[in-house]
């Protein structure tokens, strides 16, 4: 299973970072036990497994340690003697195979062989699931992202017991796996003098009168951070959920560069971000969805809220304060998208050289049967076809100086795909809504 592949992956690195020689089941008693489970707060909470099993009048925070210490025992015992399932090898079917479909997940229809280390490489791997937006999960087989979440694991345990925090309830540790990597691995943000109210700042826990927890990490942020530590990389992830209901998306080539290459074209449109959180939480369609793509990359970086402006004809108007940021946000993701076959450099500036044209062309008359026709035809055009037939009837009214710019504009439209001429108009339309604030 695909838990104990990356247990596997995360114990070996381990043992050489640190000059050990764990077993799995020496690893599970030592680190992750004790940090997991030896406590009155858990950090984890597996449904049917023997840490949760309670005699009776038992509660998992009242237990002395002679207690937990028998729940270890008794998982010792299954590991040891029985056919493990996904109550004691996480990620492994239920017991009952007609219940494959609501509580198992990660599932293999092959006869695997089982040995005892692959139950606890299996929680030591479910261990370092990194939970994202919509209740997804994702593991990488990665040595460097699993240490790294396993630094994590003892700031999250120290955060469970620290007394500042006495609200915040425990067994969230993939939730806090993806809030941990997202900040301990962008060198924009990461302090290795990091202390609880920094962690507080970075918007990691939602606390209110009764309550604090983990807040669930956007998974574009996540992606943005992996990105800066692996800039050029694509790496493979396993994208599943447990719960009520568990789900198995499957594995999903994850294509870090596009990160590298939206932070890029920004900076070469803008200058630095300011907001760095702000910024990359405009990115990103619904993970689910994104998903349905078969990779994260460019594609799936797309701002969720851009769809209504390409599909359902809406414009920005700039009379609201967080429309300059959205602008910003949709015309990096546009131009990064349509550098992908045109010249990049050409793209940062041609936009908006076309749409000041516009600009002119359509105050060049008295009346609004311009204005008309470039909001109401022009940009409404759906096909590239019916863009360079409406493009014609400017290029007849337009002033003879202005006519080279809408030429050249029709044999660079005619040389586009139909997706990436959809992306132009879009790109063209608000590139015009911004620069008529200055007009209007």
């Amino acid at each position: 299973m695909i838990t104990s592949v990356v247990g596997r992956t995360f114990l070996k690195a381990y043992n050489e970072k640190y000059r050990k020689d764990f077993s799995p089941k020496e690893f599970f008693e030592e680190e992750y036990w004790q940090l997991f489970f030896n406590h009155s707060k858990y950090m984890q909470w597996v449904t049917n497994s023997p840490f949760v099993q309670m005699k009776s009048g038992q509660k998992p925070h009242l237990l002395n340690e002679q207690e937990r210490m028998e729940k270890l025992e008794a998982l010792y015992e299954k590991a040891g003697k029985e056919i493990p399932d996904a109550s004691f090898a996480l990620g492994f079917p239920a017991s009952e195979a007609k219940d494959y479909a609501s509580t198992s997940g990660l599932v293999s229809d092959l006869a695997i062989p089982v040995d005892e280390d692959e139950v606890y490489l299996s929680w030591i791997g479910s261990g370092l699931g990194i939970g994202v937006s919509r209740g997804f999960t994702i593991l990488f087989d990665d040595a460097a992202i699993t240490l790294q979440t396993y630094e994590g694991w003892k700031v999250y345990r120290s955060c469970l017991d620290h007394q500042a925090l006495e609200k915040l309830r425990g067994n969230q540790v993939n939730t806090w796996n993806g809030q941990w990597l997202t900040y301990s691995m962008n060198p924009d943000e990461y302090d290795a003098d990091f202390n609880l109210f920094d962690l507080t700042q970075q918007g990691i826990f939602k606390v209110d009168a009764s309550l604090a927890e983990v807040n669930t990490v956007n998974w574009s942020q996540l992606f943005f951070s992996l990105s800066q530590q692996f800039p050029k990389s694509e790496m493979m992830g396993y994208v599943y959920g447990f719960g009520q209901t568990n789900k198995t998306i499957g594995f999903i080539p994850f294509q870090f560069k596009a990160g590298s290459t939206i932070k890029e074209v920004y900076r070469e449109l803008f200058g630095q971000v300011t907001d760095k959180r702000v910024f990359e939480s405009l990115f990103g369609m619904r993970f689910d969805e994104a998903c349905k793509l078969g990779s994260i990359g460019m594609l799936a970086l797309r701002p969720e809220s851009l769809k209504s402006f390409m599909y359902d004809e809406k414009n920005l108007n700039f009379k609201k304060e967080n429309e300059i940021i959205n602008y910003q946000a949709y015309k990096t993701w546009l131009t990064a998208m349509l550098s992908r076959t045109r010249n990049k450099e050409e793209l940062l500036t041609y936009s908006e050289d076309v749409a000041k044209a516009i600009i002119r062309y359509k105050n060049d008359v008295t009346g609004t049967e311009r204005r008309n026709f470039v909001e109401g035809t022009l940009f409404k055009s759906k096909i590239k076809v019916d863009f360079l037939d409406h493009l014609e009837k400017v290029i007849k009214d337009v002033m003879e100086d202005e006519k080279v710019t809408f030429k050249n504009l029709r044999d660079n439209v005619h040389l586009m795909s139909n997706e990436d001429c959809k992306y132009f108009i879009t790109l063209l339309k608000f590139d015009y809504a911004y620069y008529s604030r200055e007009t209007n």
